[in-house]
């Protein structure tokens, strides 16, 4: 097996759960064409507690100045939100302003350059891996990882994780090899809901929530009130996007500079999810949700294609250190020019 891997597909679609099941069917004892699922290793991945299997996800920067105590907080940011995952398997988004710092990879160095605690092998599972580079201009985090990337130490591997594989560097694409992940049937999202969901929907409820999930499971657990929220949020901005310059500046000042980041992101989320349903509806396919009202007049699916894409420049920018204030600002008056069509196009 390649010891460098990139699984790639749409949130919530299981990627990371897949990488642990690598995970331990490296580390079966039973040496199986799949994990056993009861020996020793298997229970401790499956309990996210095997010391040679080192999950690692996004985290806000490192607040200390020394590099070697950025290293060591990284180190305690990332097994916080691991102890929460083992409390809560059923975790929602990350925030927006998470990403994988320079620390993070030395943490990687660092732990890549010890032996494996129980003799056997060494697995990295780099979750979204293309916050590697949360700005453009700043690539440092994903290229102090190409050495270990190039040449992974022996009994070691490396499984990435990305949405989408054109937001990694290419130096990092062409030192993976890829593996698309498909989105799951609505059958396979309906009887992981029947099992897991507390408290259980059924009939009509569930029925819309295996719909607007398309195939993703992490898309319909975060369904929920604070999903609802999201999305009452993104079709408020599209509406004040449309308004006129003084109602978007009065919505740019109702944002507070850092206050609710992972509700700023769960947004940006809801709006580009909302702007291509617009799409789908422009291009005669049913959307998943009831369009907001300043979306249901029909606008050519050039313009709506073009606001999505602002909304994934500025998704982008909330990975880095940039005031979600700044960004509602530059977001209402790019949607403005993005959704105003023109006559004549399609």
């Amino acid at each position: 097996m390649p010891q460098v891997l990139l699984f790639e597909g749409a949130e919530g679609i299981g990627r990371q759960r897949l990488a642990l099941w690598l995970a331990q069917l490296l580390l079966c004892e039973k040496k199986n064409s799949e994990p056993c699922g009861a020996c020793r290793s298997c229970r401790l991945v499956s309990e996210l507690g095997h010391a040679d299997v080192h999950w690692i996800v996004p985290i806000l920067r490192p607040k200390a100045t020394d590099s070697d105590k950025q290293v060591d907080e990284a180190a305690e940011l990332i097994g916080e939100i691991i102890a929460e995952r083992r409390k809560n398997p059923l975790y929602g988004s990350l925030d927006g302003m998470a990403s994988h710092p320079l620390a993070t990879v030395r943490l990687i160095q660092r732990r890549a350059a010890l032996k494996s605690v129980e003799g056997g092998p060494t697995v990295f599972i780099i979750g979204h891996a293309e916050r590697l580079v949360p700005q453009e201009s700043s690539p440092d985090a994903a290229n102090a990882l190409l050495k270990l990337l190039e040449e992974p130490p022996a009994n070691t591997w490396f499984i990435l994780t990305a949405t989408d594989a054109g937001r990694l560097l290419p130096t990092i694409q062409s030192r993976v090899v890829p593996v698309r992940l498909a989105r799951l049937t609505d059958a396979e999202v309906r009887e992981f809901l029947g099992a897991e969901l507390k408290p259980a929907l059924s009939g009509a409820a569930l029925d819309d929530r295996v719909r607007t999930a398309e195939g993703s499971i992490g898309a319909a657990i975060s369904a929920s009130d604070a999903g609802a929220k999201a999305f009452n949020a993104a079709a408020d901005l599209i509406d004040v996007a449309l308004q006129g310059s003084v109602v978007r500046a009065e919505r740019v000042l109702k944002q507070g500079p850092f206050a609710a980041r992972g509700d700023f992101s769960a947004m940006l989320d809801a709006l580009e999810q909302t702007l291509g349903d617009a799409a789908r509806a422009a291009t005669g396919i049913p959307p998943r949700r009831a369009l907001p009202t300043a979306l249901k007049s029909p606008r050519p699916v050039s313009r709506l294609l073009a606001a999505q894409q602002r909304v994934a420049d500025a998704r982008e920018a909330a990975q880095g250190n940039v005031n979600p204030q700044l960004l509602v600002a530059v977001l209402t008056e790019d949607l403005a020019l993005a959704l105003n069509s023109v006559k004549g196009e399609r």
